[in-house]
Protein backbone atom coordinates (compact mmCIF):
# COMPACT_ATOMS: atom_id res chain seq x y z
CA UNK A 1 0.00 0.00 0.00
CA UNK A 2 1.35 3.33 -1.08
CA UNK A 3 2.10 6.05 1.97
CA UNK A 4 0.35 8.62 0.48
CA UNK A 5 -2.72 6.85 0.93
CA UNK A 6 -2.55 6.57 5.11
CA UNK A 7 -3.89 9.87 5.45
CA UNK A 8 -6.67 9.94 2.92
CA UNK A 9 -9.94 10.31 4.75
CA UNK A 10 -11.94 6.85 3.42
CA UNK A 11 -14.03 5.69 5.63
CA UNK A 12 -17.26 7.23 4.95
CA UNK A 13 -17.90 7.91 1.63
CA UNK A 14 -17.69 4.42 1.55
CA UNK A 15 -19.92 3.12 3.81
CA UNK A 16 -23.72 4.20 3.69
CA UNK A 17 -25.40 3.82 6.95
CA UNK A 18 -29.20 3.82 7.66
CA UNK A 19 -30.35 4.27 11.26
CA UNK A 20 -33.72 2.81 12.56
CA UNK A 21 -35.96 5.59 13.13
CA UNK A 22 -38.94 3.96 15.00
CA UNK A 23 -36.68 3.00 18.18
CA UNK A 24 -33.64 3.07 20.04
CA UNK A 25 -31.52 0.36 18.42
CA UNK A 26 -29.97 -2.73 20.35
CA UNK A 27 -27.00 -1.93 22.25
CA UNK A 28 -24.06 -4.64 21.26
CA UNK A 29 -21.90 -6.22 23.53
CA UNK A 30 -18.41 -8.39 22.39
CA UNK A 31 -16.28 -10.79 24.03
CA UNK A 32 -13.39 -12.44 22.69
CA UNK A 33 -10.91 -14.70 24.27
CA UNK A 34 -7.38 -14.86 23.73
CA UNK A 35 -5.93 -18.49 22.77
CA UNK A 36 -9.17 -20.61 24.65
CA UNK A 37 -10.17 -23.55 22.19
CA UNK A 38 -13.43 -24.51 21.49
CA UNK A 39 -12.94 -27.21 24.22
CA UNK A 40 -12.49 -24.21 27.43
CA UNK A 41 -16.27 -24.52 28.25
CA UNK A 42 -18.34 -26.87 29.73
CA UNK A 43 -21.22 -26.88 27.42
CA UNK A 44 -18.78 -28.18 25.19
CA UNK A 45 -18.59 -31.06 27.49
CA UNK A 46 -15.42 -29.95 29.59
CA UNK A 47 -16.23 -31.78 32.90
CA UNK A 48 -12.66 -30.31 34.43
CA UNK A 49 -14.12 -26.56 34.45
CA UNK A 50 -17.38 -24.68 35.00
CA UNK A 51 -18.53 -21.68 32.64
CA UNK A 52 -21.94 -20.94 33.55
CA UNK A 53 -22.27 -17.75 32.36
CA UNK A 54 -20.93 -17.87 28.99
CA UNK A 55 -22.88 -21.26 28.34
CA UNK A 56 -26.11 -19.67 29.47
CA UNK A 57 -25.53 -16.91 26.18
CA UNK A 58 -26.48 -20.00 24.56
CA UNK A 59 -28.89 -21.42 26.29
CA UNK A 60 -30.44 -18.16 26.37
CA UNK A 61 -29.68 -17.38 23.10
CA UNK A 62 -28.35 -19.22 19.99
CA UNK A 63 -24.92 -21.43 19.88
CA UNK A 64 -23.08 -21.54 16.42
CA UNK A 65 -21.97 -25.30 16.35
CA UNK A 66 -19.74 -24.79 13.12
CA UNK A 67 -17.99 -21.45 13.53
CA UNK A 68 -14.41 -21.38 12.27
CA UNK A 69 -11.62 -18.36 13.27
CA UNK A 70 -8.11 -17.80 12.24
CA UNK A 71 -5.10 -19.90 13.22
CA UNK A 72 -3.58 -17.22 15.79
CA UNK A 73 -4.64 -13.95 17.43
CA UNK A 74 -4.51 -10.77 14.81
CA UNK A 75 -5.98 -11.99 11.78
CA UNK A 76 -8.96 -13.31 13.70
CA UNK A 77 -9.74 -9.53 14.93
CA UNK A 78 -8.63 -8.44 11.44
CA UNK A 79 -11.65 -10.34 9.69
CA UNK A 80 -13.72 -9.36 12.90
CA UNK A 81 -13.10 -5.68 12.63
CA UNK A 82 -13.36 -5.39 9.09
CA UNK A 83 -15.65 -8.35 7.50
CA UNK A 84 -13.27 -8.98 5.40
CA UNK A 85 -10.53 -12.00 4.76
CA UNK A 86 -7.28 -10.63 6.90
CA UNK A 87 -4.86 -11.36 4.01
CA UNK A 88 -6.57 -8.60 2.40
CA UNK A 89 -6.22 -6.23 5.23
CA UNK A 90 -2.18 -6.62 4.92
CA UNK A 91 -2.28 -8.24 8.23
CA UNK A 92 0.50 -10.72 7.93
CA UNK A 93 2.23 -11.39 11.59
CA UNK A 94 1.34 -11.05 15.05
CA UNK A 95 3.95 -8.57 16.20
CA UNK A 96 6.34 -5.85 14.28
CA UNK A 97 4.06 -4.23 12.32
CA UNK A 98 2.59 -7.06 10.30
CA UNK A 99 -0.43 -6.87 12.67
CA UNK A 100 -1.56 -3.34 11.04
CA UNK A 101 -5.05 -3.19 9.12
CA UNK A 102 -4.42 -1.39 6.42
CA UNK A 103 -5.76 2.32 6.79
CA UNK A 104 -8.17 2.31 4.33
CA UNK A 105 -10.38 -0.55 5.76
CA UNK A 106 -13.55 0.25 6.98
CA UNK A 107 -14.23 -1.41 10.70
CA UNK A 108 -17.40 -2.29 12.40
CA UNK A 109 -16.83 0.09 15.04
CA UNK A 110 -16.73 2.75 12.17
CA UNK A 111 -20.08 1.52 11.07
CA UNK A 112 -21.70 1.53 14.78
CA UNK A 113 -20.05 5.38 15.51
CA UNK A 114 -21.41 6.81 12.82
CA UNK A 115 -24.77 5.58 13.07
CA UNK A 116 -24.50 7.28 16.47
CA UNK A 117 -23.27 4.42 19.00
CA UNK A 118 -20.88 5.57 21.59
CA UNK A 119 -18.00 3.15 21.04
CA UNK A 120 -15.65 1.16 23.47
CA UNK A 121 -12.87 -1.19 23.25
CA UNK A 122 -11.31 -2.79 26.76
CA UNK A 123 -8.32 -5.32 26.30
CA UNK A 124 -6.23 -6.27 23.85
CA UNK A 125 -6.24 -4.95 20.48
CA UNK A 126 -3.44 -6.33 18.26
CA UNK A 127 -4.49 -4.63 15.07
CA UNK A 128 -2.04 -1.46 15.53
CA UNK A 129 -0.31 0.69 17.80
CA UNK A 130 0.36 4.20 16.32
CA UNK A 131 -2.27 6.77 14.87
CA UNK A 132 -3.87 6.03 12.35
CA UNK A 133 -3.64 2.54 13.66
CA UNK A 134 -4.53 2.74 16.63
CA UNK A 135 -8.60 1.51 17.99
CA UNK A 136 -8.76 5.25 18.39
CA UNK A 137 -8.42 5.69 14.77
CA UNK A 138 -10.50 2.75 13.66
CA UNK A 139 -13.85 3.75 15.17
CA UNK A 140 -13.62 3.23 19.41
CA UNK A 141 -14.22 6.69 20.91
CA UNK A 142 -12.60 4.99 24.14
CA UNK A 143 -9.51 2.44 24.73
CA UNK A 144 -8.66 1.16 27.46
CA UNK A 145 -5.51 -1.47 27.78
CA UNK A 146 -2.75 -2.28 25.43
CA UNK A 147 -2.47 -2.66 21.69
CA UNK A 148 0.19 -5.33 21.30
CA UNK A 149 -0.09 -9.28 20.98
CA UNK A 150 0.81 -10.15 24.63
CA UNK A 151 1.32 -8.90 27.64
CA UNK A 152 4.34 -9.75 30.64
CA UNK A 153 2.07 -8.76 33.35
CA UNK A 154 -1.08 -9.11 34.27
CA UNK A 155 -1.23 -7.45 37.67
CA UNK A 156 -1.10 -3.76 38.07
CA UNK A 157 0.33 -3.57 34.46
CA UNK A 158 1.10 -0.50 32.38
CA UNK A 159 -1.73 0.16 30.13
CA UNK A 160 -2.81 2.90 27.86
CA UNK A 161 -6.21 4.96 27.85
CA UNK A 162 -6.51 6.93 24.87
CA UNK A 163 -2.79 6.64 24.01
CA UNK A 164 -1.71 7.62 27.80
CA UNK A 165 0.29 5.89 30.13
CA UNK A 166 -1.31 4.68 32.86
CA UNK A 167 -1.17 1.87 35.48
CA UNK A 168 -3.72 -0.97 35.63
CA UNK A 169 -5.42 -1.66 38.98
CA UNK A 170 -5.34 -5.30 39.74
CA UNK A 171 -6.19 -8.30 37.47
CA UNK A 172 -6.09 -7.06 34.06
CA UNK A 173 -8.88 -8.99 33.04
CA UNK A 174 -10.83 -7.85 36.14
CA UNK A 175 -10.00 -4.09 35.22
CA UNK A 176 -11.38 -4.52 31.46
CA UNK A 177 -14.43 -5.64 32.34
CA UNK A 178 -14.61 -2.98 35.30
CA UNK A 179 -13.92 -0.55 32.53
CA UNK A 180 -16.28 -1.38 30.27
CA UNK A 181 -19.13 -2.15 33.11
CA UNK A 182 -18.31 1.99 33.92
CA UNK A 183 -18.97 3.01 30.10
CA UNK A 184 -21.88 0.80 30.08
CA UNK A 185 -23.42 2.51 33.14
CA UNK A 186 -21.98 6.01 31.09
CA UNK A 187 -23.74 5.46 28.45
CA UNK A 188 -27.24 3.48 29.38
CA UNK A 189 -29.07 5.87 27.96
CA UNK A 190 -28.06 5.84 24.46
CA UNK A 191 -26.69 2.89 22.22
CA UNK A 192 -23.73 1.30 22.83
CA UNK A 193 -20.75 -0.79 21.26
CA UNK A 194 -18.70 -2.11 23.60
CA UNK A 195 -15.37 -4.89 22.66
CA UNK A 196 -13.99 -6.70 24.85
CA UNK A 197 -10.90 -8.50 23.52
CA UNK A 198 -9.61 -10.18 26.98
CA UNK A 199 -5.98 -11.19 26.78
CA UNK A 200 -6.27 -14.65 28.44
CA UNK A 201 -6.01 -17.51 28.61
CA UNK A 202 -2.81 -16.56 26.61
CA UNK A 203 0.30 -16.50 28.31
CA UNK A 204 2.17 -15.72 30.69
CA UNK A 205 0.31 -18.12 32.69
CA UNK A 206 -0.82 -15.90 35.83
CA UNK A 207 -4.46 -16.14 37.26
CA UNK A 208 -5.30 -14.49 40.93
CA UNK A 209 -5.49 -17.38 43.71
CA UNK A 210 -9.16 -17.76 44.12
CA UNK A 211 -9.13 -19.22 40.45
CA UNK A 212 -5.64 -21.16 40.80
CA UNK A 213 -6.78 -22.83 44.00
CA UNK A 214 -9.15 -24.25 42.47
CA UNK A 215 -7.29 -26.14 40.39
CA UNK A 216 -3.74 -26.33 41.88
CA UNK A 217 -4.46 -29.66 43.39
CA UNK A 218 -7.46 -30.72 40.88
CA UNK A 219 -7.88 -34.01 39.56
CA UNK A 220 -8.12 -33.48 36.04
CA UNK A 221 -10.08 -36.25 34.48
CA UNK A 222 -9.63 -35.10 30.05
CA UNK A 223 -6.44 -33.33 30.12
CA UNK A 224 -4.24 -35.25 28.00
CA UNK A 225 -1.00 -32.80 29.61
CA UNK A 226 -2.76 -31.92 33.00
CA UNK A 227 0.46 -29.92 34.40
CA UNK A 228 0.38 -26.57 36.05
CA UNK A 229 -0.08 -24.71 32.19
CA UNK A 230 -2.86 -26.34 31.29
CA UNK A 231 -4.07 -26.20 35.30
CA UNK A 232 -3.70 -22.02 35.27
CA UNK A 233 -5.68 -22.25 31.53
CA UNK A 234 -8.63 -23.45 32.88
CA UNK A 235 -8.28 -21.18 35.76
CA UNK A 236 -8.29 -18.22 33.72
CA UNK A 237 -10.86 -19.49 31.63
CA UNK A 238 -13.39 -19.46 35.04
CA UNK A 239 -12.19 -15.84 35.81
CA UNK A 240 -13.44 -14.90 31.87
CA UNK A 241 -16.39 -16.88 32.95
CA UNK A 242 -17.00 -15.02 35.85
CA UNK A 243 -16.25 -11.39 34.38
CA UNK A 244 -18.71 -12.45 31.77
CA UNK A 245 -21.36 -12.98 34.52
CA UNK A 246 -20.23 -9.68 36.29
CA UNK A 247 -21.24 -8.12 32.88
CA UNK A 248 -24.52 -9.71 31.99
CA UNK A 249 -25.63 -8.81 35.63
CA UNK A 250 -24.86 -4.95 35.01
CA UNK A 251 -27.26 -5.41 31.96
CA UNK A 252 -29.94 -7.03 34.17
CA UNK A 253 -29.64 -4.36 36.81
CA UNK A 254 -30.03 -1.62 34.31
CA UNK A 255 -32.73 -3.18 32.20
CA UNK A 256 -30.92 -3.46 29.16
CA UNK A 257 -30.54 -7.33 28.86
CA UNK A 258 -33.37 -7.91 26.50
CA UNK A 259 -32.28 -4.80 23.84
CA UNK A 260 -28.84 -5.68 24.34
CA UNK A 261 -27.11 -8.16 22.23
CA UNK A 262 -24.12 -10.08 23.64
CA UNK A 263 -21.63 -12.12 21.58
CA UNK A 264 -18.97 -14.69 23.01
CA UNK A 265 -16.24 -16.01 20.62
CA UNK A 266 -12.26 -17.22 20.65
CA UNK A 267 -9.91 -16.10 18.31
CA UNK A 268 -8.07 -19.35 17.55
CA UNK A 269 -7.28 -22.68 19.31
CA UNK A 270 -6.02 -23.65 22.41
CA UNK A 271 -2.39 -22.49 23.71
CA UNK A 272 -1.75 -25.98 24.87
CA UNK A 273 -2.79 -29.87 24.27
CA UNK A 274 -5.65 -29.32 26.21
CA UNK A 275 -8.79 -31.08 25.94
CA UNK A 276 -10.81 -30.07 22.96
CA UNK A 277 -13.38 -32.31 22.46
CA UNK A 278 -11.31 -35.07 20.00
CA UNK A 279 -10.54 -32.21 17.69
CA UNK A 280 -7.04 -32.40 16.17
CA UNK A 281 -4.97 -29.68 15.91
CA UNK A 282 -4.28 -26.46 18.54
CA UNK A 283 -3.43 -22.77 18.56
CA UNK A 284 -0.99 -21.99 14.90
CA UNK A 285 -2.73 -25.24 12.97
CA UNK A 286 -5.10 -25.45 10.32
CA UNK A 287 -6.67 -28.38 11.59
CA UNK A 288 -10.39 -28.60 13.20
CA UNK A 289 -8.71 -27.89 16.34
CA UNK A 290 -6.79 -24.41 15.49
CA UNK A 291 -9.65 -23.25 14.19
CA UNK A 292 -12.83 -23.95 15.70
CA UNK A 293 -14.46 -21.69 17.74
CA UNK A 294 -17.51 -20.95 19.70
CA UNK A 295 -20.22 -18.32 19.27
CA UNK A 296 -22.53 -17.41 21.11
CA UNK A 297 -25.22 -14.83 20.72
CA UNK A 298 -27.99 -13.81 22.88
CA UNK A 299 -30.64 -11.00 21.72
CA UNK A 300 -33.32 -11.93 23.73
CA UNK A 301 -35.86 -9.53 21.61
CA UNK A 302 -35.00 -11.10 18.23
CA UNK A 303 -33.72 -14.62 19.17
CA UNK A 304 -35.50 -17.69 20.10
CA UNK A 305 -33.58 -19.18 23.32
CA UNK A 306 -31.94 -22.29 22.73
CA UNK A 307 -31.63 -21.82 18.85
CA UNK A 308 -28.89 -23.89 17.50
CA UNK A 309 -27.18 -23.13 13.88
CA UNK A 310 -25.61 -25.98 12.16
CA UNK A 311 -24.80 -23.49 9.09
CA UNK A 312 -20.82 -23.06 8.35
CA UNK A 313 -20.20 -19.46 9.62
CA UNK A 314 -16.70 -17.72 9.61
CA UNK A 315 -15.15 -14.56 11.81
CA UNK A 316 -15.99 -12.50 8.74
CA UNK A 317 -19.93 -12.82 8.95
CA UNK A 318 -19.76 -11.15 12.25
CA UNK A 319 -19.83 -7.76 10.59
CA UNK A 320 -22.64 -7.85 7.94
CA UNK A 321 -24.64 -10.15 10.90
CA UNK A 322 -24.87 -7.17 13.73
CA UNK A 323 -25.54 -4.70 11.06
CA UNK A 324 -28.33 -6.48 9.64
CA UNK A 325 -29.44 -7.56 13.36
CA UNK A 326 -29.13 -4.02 14.54
CA UNK A 327 -31.11 -2.50 11.46
CA UNK A 328 -28.22 -0.88 10.13
CA UNK A 329 -27.58 -1.08 5.99
CA UNK A 330 -23.62 -1.20 5.21
CA UNK A 331 -22.25 -0.36 2.06
CA UNK A 332 -18.78 -0.59 1.35
CA UNK A 333 -16.83 -0.41 -1.78
CA UNK A 334 -14.37 -3.18 -0.64
CA UNK A 335 -16.68 -6.21 -0.89
CA UNK A 336 -17.00 -8.18 2.37
CA UNK A 337 -15.81 -12.05 2.14
CA UNK A 338 -18.54 -12.33 5.39
CA UNK A 339 -22.52 -12.95 4.85
CA UNK A 340 -24.81 -12.12 7.05
CA UNK A 341 -26.28 -15.02 9.34
CA UNK A 342 -29.29 -13.82 10.31
CA UNK A 343 -31.41 -15.74 8.16
CA UNK A 344 -30.32 -18.81 10.37
CA UNK A 345 -30.50 -16.87 13.57
CA UNK A 346 -33.84 -16.97 12.95
CA UNK A 347 -35.15 -20.22 11.53
CA UNK A 348 -32.52 -23.09 12.44
CA UNK A 349 -34.22 -25.36 9.13
CA UNK A 350 -32.99 -22.34 6.76
CA UNK A 351 -31.52 -24.63 3.95
CA UNK A 352 -27.71 -24.72 4.34
CA UNK A 353 -25.51 -23.36 1.55
CA UNK A 354 -22.29 -24.79 -0.28
CA UNK A 355 -20.35 -22.81 0.99
CA UNK A 356 -16.22 -23.51 1.59
CA UNK A 357 -14.38 -21.56 4.57
CA UNK A 358 -10.55 -22.15 3.57
CA UNK A 359 -8.08 -21.70 6.93
CA UNK A 360 -4.57 -19.72 6.24
CA UNK A 361 -1.33 -19.28 8.20
CA UNK A 362 2.00 -18.90 7.07
CA UNK A 363 2.24 -21.20 3.98
CA UNK A 364 -0.51 -23.47 5.43
CA UNK A 365 -4.33 -23.63 3.91
CA UNK A 366 -6.79 -25.98 4.56
CA UNK A 367 -10.55 -25.88 2.96
CA UNK A 368 -13.90 -26.90 5.30
CA UNK A 369 -17.34 -27.04 3.94
CA UNK A 370 -20.60 -28.26 5.71
CA UNK A 371 -19.15 -31.71 6.29
CA UNK A 372 -15.58 -31.95 4.86
CA UNK A 373 -12.40 -30.58 5.69
CA UNK A 374 -9.03 -30.74 3.04
CA UNK A 375 -6.04 -30.30 5.40
CA UNK A 376 -2.80 -28.36 4.49
CA UNK A 377 -1.04 -31.91 2.85
CA UNK A 378 -4.03 -32.13 0.52
CA UNK A 379 -5.66 -35.10 2.66
CA UNK A 380 -9.77 -35.04 2.65
CA UNK A 381 -11.25 -35.88 6.19
CA UNK A 382 -15.28 -36.63 7.13
CA UNK A 383 -15.27 -33.79 10.00
CA UNK A 384 -18.79 -35.03 10.86
CA UNK A 385 -17.80 -38.84 11.40
CA UNK A 386 -14.31 -37.79 12.11
CA UNK A 387 -13.58 -34.97 14.09
CA UNK A 388 -10.26 -35.87 15.06
CA UNK A 389 -9.42 -36.18 11.33
CA UNK A 390 -7.90 -39.88 11.75
CA UNK A 391 -9.15 -41.72 8.70
CA UNK A 392 -8.41 -40.20 4.96
CA UNK A 393 -11.36 -40.70 2.76
CA UNK A 394 -10.13 -38.85 -0.16
CA UNK A 395 -10.33 -41.82 -2.07
CA UNK A 396 -14.09 -42.31 -0.88
CA UNK A 397 -14.76 -38.26 -2.11
CA UNK A 398 -12.40 -37.83 -4.70
CA UNK A 399 -15.07 -35.08 -6.55
CA UNK A 400 -15.06 -33.54 -3.00
CA UNK A 401 -11.11 -33.23 -2.36
CA UNK A 402 -10.96 -31.68 -5.94
CA UNK A 403 -13.69 -29.01 -5.22
CA UNK A 404 -12.21 -28.02 -1.65
CA UNK A 405 -8.85 -28.09 -3.73
CA UNK A 406 -10.08 -26.00 -6.18
CA UNK A 407 -11.15 -23.71 -3.41
CA UNK A 408 -7.51 -23.33 -1.77
CA UNK A 409 -6.14 -22.84 -5.00
CA UNK A 410 -8.79 -19.54 -5.78
CA UNK A 411 -7.92 -18.21 -2.36
CA UNK A 412 -4.28 -18.02 -2.95
CA UNK A 413 -5.06 -16.54 -6.54
CA UNK A 414 -7.59 -13.77 -5.49
CA UNK A 415 -6.68 -13.60 -1.36
CA UNK A 416 -3.30 -14.29 -0.78
CA UNK A 417 -2.24 -12.05 -3.83
CA UNK A 418 -3.28 -9.44 -1.80
CA UNK A 419 -1.03 -9.49 0.68
CA UNK A 420 2.54 -7.69 0.50
CA UNK A 421 5.09 -10.10 1.57
CA UNK A 422 7.02 -9.15 4.71
CA UNK A 423 10.15 -8.07 2.84
CA UNK A 424 7.65 -6.30 0.95
CA UNK A 425 5.91 -4.28 3.52
CA UNK A 426 6.63 -0.65 3.00
CA UNK A 427 4.38 0.40 5.64
CA UNK A 428 6.41 3.01 8.35
CA UNK A 429 5.33 3.61 11.88
CA UNK A 430 3.32 6.61 11.85
CA UNK A 431 5.02 9.88 14.15
CA UNK A 432 3.04 12.50 15.15
CA UNK A 433 -0.35 12.12 13.21
CA UNK A 434 -2.13 15.43 13.41
CA UNK A 435 -5.42 13.81 15.40
CA UNK A 436 -3.24 11.93 17.70
CA UNK A 437 -2.07 13.38 20.71
CA UNK A 438 0.01 10.77 21.87
CA UNK A 439 2.37 8.08 19.70
CA UNK A 440 3.93 5.37 21.06
CA UNK A 441 7.28 3.71 19.96
CA UNK A 442 8.09 0.71 21.48
CA UNK A 443 10.82 -1.19 21.53
CA UNK A 444 8.86 -4.02 19.67
CA UNK A 445 8.63 -1.81 16.76
CA UNK A 446 12.26 -0.95 16.74
CA UNK A 447 15.43 -2.34 15.62
CA UNK A 448 18.60 -2.58 17.26
CA UNK A 449 22.42 -2.13 16.21
CA UNK A 450 25.47 -3.52 17.57
CA UNK A 451 25.03 -5.39 20.83
CA UNK A 452 22.11 -4.42 21.81
CA UNK A 453 19.83 -7.30 22.68
CA UNK A 454 16.07 -7.96 22.75
CA UNK A 455 14.79 -9.40 25.99
CA UNK A 456 12.97 -12.16 24.45
CA UNK A 457 12.96 -13.19 20.47
CA UNK A 458 8.48 -12.65 21.02
CA UNK A 459 8.40 -8.89 20.50
CA UNK A 460 5.44 -8.14 21.91
CA UNK A 461 6.30 -6.90 25.41
CA UNK A 462 10.18 -7.13 25.01
CA UNK A 463 12.80 -4.28 26.00
CA UNK A 464 16.40 -3.77 24.38
CA UNK A 465 19.17 -4.41 27.05
CA UNK A 466 22.60 -4.91 27.39
CA UNK A 467 23.38 -1.41 25.41
CA UNK A 468 26.63 -0.50 26.68
CA UNK A 469 28.64 1.39 23.89
CA UNK A 470 28.85 4.41 21.78
CA UNK A 471 27.27 4.77 18.47
CA UNK A 472 24.48 1.75 19.59
CA UNK A 473 20.80 2.98 18.58
CA UNK A 474 17.81 2.10 18.20
CA UNK A 475 15.80 3.00 15.49
CA UNK A 476 12.19 3.06 14.03
CA UNK A 477 11.18 3.47 10.23
CA UNK A 478 9.01 6.36 11.05
CA UNK A 479 6.38 8.81 8.63
CA UNK A 480 5.64 12.17 10.12
CA UNK A 481 2.63 13.65 8.48
CA UNK A 482 3.10 17.36 9.99
CA UNK A 483 5.24 19.46 10.99
CA UNK A 484 5.04 19.78 14.61
CA UNK A 485 6.63 19.73 18.16
CA UNK A 486 6.67 17.33 20.67
CA UNK A 487 7.29 16.55 24.40
CA UNK A 488 9.21 13.14 24.27
CA UNK A 489 8.98 10.71 27.26
CA UNK A 490 11.21 7.94 28.14
CA UNK A 491 10.49 4.85 29.93
CA UNK A 492 13.56 2.92 30.68
CA UNK A 493 15.95 1.19 33.69
CA UNK A 494 19.51 0.98 34.31
CA UNK A 495 21.95 0.66 37.26
CA UNK A 496 23.94 3.27 39.07
CA UNK A 497 26.45 2.38 36.37
CA UNK A 498 24.24 4.38 33.15
CA UNK A 499 23.78 7.40 34.98
CA UNK A 500 25.38 10.11 33.08
CA UNK A 501 25.24 8.67 29.64
CA UNK A 502 24.42 10.79 27.28
CA UNK A 503 21.38 10.08 24.81
CA UNK A 504 20.54 11.68 21.38
CA UNK A 505 17.39 11.02 19.86
CA UNK A 506 17.22 12.54 16.40
CA UNK A 507 14.96 12.16 13.35
CA UNK A 508 15.55 13.97 9.60
CA UNK A 509 18.34 16.76 11.24
CA UNK A 510 16.38 17.14 14.68
CA UNK A 511 17.97 16.29 18.04
CA UNK A 512 17.38 16.42 21.70
CA UNK A 513 19.93 15.49 23.75
CA UNK A 514 19.31 14.09 27.29
CA UNK A 515 21.34 12.80 29.91
CA UNK A 516 20.74 9.49 31.79
CA UNK A 517 20.97 11.06 35.42
CA UNK A 518 18.75 8.97 37.90
CA UNK A 519 19.37 5.32 38.11
CA UNK A 520 16.11 2.99 38.46
CA UNK A 521 17.17 -1.15 39.00
CA UNK A 522 14.25 -2.49 39.68
CA UNK A 523 14.16 -7.00 39.96
CA UNK A 524 11.95 -8.31 37.02
CA UNK A 525 8.43 -9.08 37.11
CA UNK A 526 6.10 -11.67 36.51
CA UNK A 527 8.14 -14.94 38.21
CA UNK A 528 6.10 -14.65 41.03
CA UNK A 529 2.95 -14.67 39.73
CA UNK A 530 3.40 -17.35 37.02
CA UNK A 531 1.80 -20.51 37.34
CA UNK A 532 4.02 -22.24 34.57
CA UNK A 533 7.12 -21.56 33.58
CA UNK A 534 6.72 -18.56 30.20
CA UNK A 535 8.24 -18.12 26.98
CA UNK A 536 8.10 -14.43 27.26
CA UNK A 537 9.80 -11.82 28.40
CA UNK A 538 9.46 -10.78 31.98
CA UNK A 539 9.09 -7.24 32.50
CA UNK A 540 9.71 -4.16 34.79
CA UNK A 541 8.50 -1.04 36.70
CA UNK A 542 9.95 1.10 33.69
CA UNK A 543 10.72 4.70 35.53
CA UNK A 544 8.93 7.21 33.67
CA UNK A 545 11.67 10.09 32.33
CA UNK A 546 10.75 13.58 30.14
CA UNK A 547 13.77 14.05 28.36
CA UNK A 548 12.88 17.53 26.79
CA UNK A 549 10.82 18.75 23.35
CA UNK A 550 11.60 18.21 19.79
CA UNK A 551 10.43 19.42 16.74
CA UNK A 552 9.63 16.93 13.93
CA UNK A 553 9.19 17.66 10.23
CA UNK A 554 6.60 16.15 8.16
CA UNK A 555 8.05 13.38 5.94
CA UNK A 556 9.53 10.10 5.96
CA UNK A 557 12.97 9.53 7.87
CA UNK A 558 14.30 7.16 10.26
CA UNK A 559 13.80 7.98 14.23
CA UNK A 560 16.95 7.19 16.34
CA UNK A 561 18.00 7.02 19.89
CA UNK A 562 21.77 7.36 19.64
CA UNK A 563 24.12 6.55 22.69
CA UNK A 564 26.80 9.30 22.15
CA UNK A 565 28.74 8.78 26.12
CA UNK A 566 28.80 5.81 28.01
CA UNK A 567 31.16 6.51 30.65
CA UNK A 568 30.55 4.00 32.93
CA UNK A 569 30.08 1.01 30.37
CA UNK A 570 26.08 1.09 30.38
CA UNK A 571 23.57 2.57 28.92
CA UNK A 572 19.65 1.58 29.99
CA UNK A 573 17.24 -0.86 29.11
CA UNK A 574 14.98 0.30 26.58
CA UNK A 575 11.45 -0.02 26.59
CA UNK A 576 9.00 2.90 25.59
CA UNK A 577 8.99 6.45 24.06
CA UNK A 578 6.23 8.26 24.06
CA UNK A 579 5.55 11.69 21.78
CA UNK A 580 2.98 14.05 22.70
CA UNK A 581 1.93 16.33 20.16
CA UNK A 582 2.05 20.22 21.56
CA UNK A 583 -0.16 22.46 20.75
Amino acid sequence: MKVSLLFSVVFFSLVTLLKPVDARPPNVVIFLSDDQGWGDLSITGNTDMATPNIDRLATEGARFMNFYVSPVCSPTRAEFLTGRFHPRSNVYSTSEGGERMDVDEVTIADVFKEAGYATAAFGKWHNGMQYPYHPNARGFDEFYGFCSGHWGNYFDPMLEHNGKVVQGEGFCVDDFTNRAMEFIREHRNEPFFVYLPYNTPHSPMQVPDEYWDRFKDKDLKLQRRPDDHTRAALAMCENIDWNVGRVLDELDELGLAEDTIVIYFNDNGPNGPRWNDGLKGKKGAVDEGGVKSPLHVRYPAAIAPGTVVHSLSSAVDLLPTLTELTGLSFTSEKPLDGISKLPWLKDEDTPMTNRIVVSHWGKRQSARNQRFRLDQRGKLFDIEADPGQTKEVTNTYPEVAETLGRAIEDYRKNVLSELSPRKEDDRPFIVGHPDARYTHLPARDGEASGGIERSSKWANCSYFTNWKREGESISWKAEVPEDGRFKATLYYTCSEAGVGSEVTLESAGNRLDFVIDEPHDPPLLGAEDDRSPRKESYVKRFKEKEIGEIDLSAGPQVMRLVAEKVPNGEVMDFRLLVLERLQ
